[in-house]
């Protein structure tokens, strides 16, 4: 059993209060263009806060702000944040010492972190908040379909663009606020949602955690932040969830494949790549249905959203009508465009349980007669510390392409401890085609000749991977899906 303190210390206090009505609030956000900050800033936007931001890439995210009507730049030297500021939000990769912190503090602007503000939101609402290893953006936005669509106007937070809720963050007038709830540098301490799902505790984030049974603890402290009467949506067949759910006092219910769970699914079939099953609460059959997202995993993410929808009120009927019409989060095993036969996917995976999945889940969908995957890897300190398994995870793609590692959040020393060539050398190792290819074009050159009729290449990564998806397309001379 995790040793966890459950004093009120625990969780973090903020050291700002938002006004009411955030109309005219000045807000400036460092670290703009990542998935949780961009949906964060448009959330914003649409709430009437004067929004301006800055990132150190020029990411799409920041034309789609501009367009919005926030102030954006590449500028980060403190020089050109604008001179009235009520608060300044930062990304968890953002530093103590960076130039637009500094400057914010010696300009007397309270600095407080992405994770702090979605928290002071959700305060606001009921929050309802997602958290685990795996499967955050597609379940968050799954349930914030299934509530819009039974009518119940959601806010929402998801760390991905999704087409059907109109982008990666929406203002509702409803009493919900679903959000993902990241363990990164313990970020999920400051929320307090009333409802929760921990979808599975895996290793991962080890550059601020020293091993799998501190994360545990770390799941169990934010689950200990649940009212008495809230309620607590578990994996009834992960070991560290279930010693999560021993500890707290918020009533649980679980789900899992397993018809020991509370929420479960039986007799999987599976057509194209999606999955029929009959849902079930304990003996009770709800309905039989088909999921519109690939993957059996997607059948997991989908009883959390049942389990967390049905205490928000929902019907089956309303349920169901969701789950079969949710097409996804985008960079979610997304069909990018296809040519000459060749269809080219991308995907969001970055850990070798997440690359695991997607590879079955593309198998499924698509049937390649090859499976091409360039793969990028995301921190030089989640590749050493998981080499061996990411040299695992790729039994089932037929080529590997690894460019560098996209560098995020990592030392110098970090840089220096492990490269791409050495997961290469280790997929080679393992009997898998793999080469190091460092330039995105020369990656993009490569397997457009190479690649024949009946293949799929999938893109993957937390990084700009997607770039190559889009560059092979051009070069294969296909069109772009989205």
């Amino acid at each position: 059993m995790p040793t966890v303190s459950t004093s009120a210390s625990a969780f973090p206090k903020v050291p700002v209060l938002l006004p009411e009505d955030l109309r005219g609030l000045r807000v400036h956000l460092i670290g703009v263009a990542g998935s949780g900050m961009s949906g964060l800033a448009a959330f914003l936007l649409r709430r009437g806060a004067a929004v301006s931001g800055s990132d150190a890439r020029a990411a799409p995210e920041l034309s789609r702000l501009a367009a919005a009507g926030a102030m954006v730049t590449t500028d980060q030297s403190g020089r050109v944040m604008p001179a009235e500021l009520d608060l300044v939000v930062r990304s968890a990769a953002i530093s103590d010492d960076h130039p637009e912190v500094v400057a914010a503090q010696q300009r007397g602007v309270p600095v407080i972190k992405y994770a702090q503000m979605l928290g002071l939101l959700m305060a606001r609402c009921e929050g309802i908040a997602i958290s685990g290893t795996h499967g955050k953006s597609t379940t968050t936005a799954l349930l914030t379909y299934i509530l819009k669509k039974g009518g119940y106007d959601p806010s929402f937070v998801v760390g991905a663009n999704v087409p059907q809720l109109g982008g990666s963050s929406g203002a509702g007038d409803g009493r919900f606020f679903v959000a993902e709830a990241c363990e990164y540098d313990r970020s999920f301490f400051n929320l307090r949602p009333r409802r929760a799902a921990i979808l599975n505790i895996e290793k991962d984030h080890l550059d601020c955690y020293p091993s799998l049974q501190v994360i545990t603890e770390a799941f169990t402290q934010f689950a200990l932040g649940l009212p008495a009467g809230g309620v607590l949506v578990v994996n009834a067949q992960d070991p560290c969830c279930r010693q999560v759910a021993a500890a707290v006092a918020a009533r649980v219910e679980t789900f899992g494949l397993s018809d020991h769970a509370d929420w479960h699914a039986r007799d999987l079939e599976i057509e194209s790549g999606c999955y029929t099953a009959s849902f079930c609460w304990r003996d009770q059959v709800f309905g039989r249905i088909r999921l519109g997202i690939p993957g059996k995993h997607n059948v997991e993410n989908a009883l959390a959203a049942i389990a967390l929808a049905r205490d928000c009120g929902l019907k089956w009927q309303e349920i169901a009508a969701g789950l079969t019409e949710f097409r996804g989060a985008s960079r979610r095993l997304e069909l990018r465009g296809q040519a000459g036969g060749v269809r080219v996917l991308d995907d969001y995976a970055h850990h070798p349980t997440e690359i695991r999945v997607t590879l079955a889940a593309a198998r499924e969908r698509y049937e390649p007669n090859r499976l091409w995957v360039i793969f990028q890897p995301h921190q030089h300190s989640r590749t050493r510390f998981l080499l061996s398994e990411f040299a695992e995870s790729f039994s089932l793609a037929d080529y590997v392409v690894v460019p560098d590692i996209y560098f995020v959040r990592d030392s110098e020393r970090d840089r220096e401890a492990v490269c791409a060539a050495d997961l290469v050398e280790r997929l080679r190792a393992r009997g898998c085609q793999a080469d190091y290819i460092p330039s995105f074009s020369a990656i993009a050159e490569r397997v457009a000749a190479a690649v024949r009729p009946g293949d799929a290449v999938l893109t993957m990564g937390a990084g700009d991977i997607w770039m190559v998806a889009d560059e092979l397309l051009r070069r294969l001379g296909g069109n772009l899906s989205g």
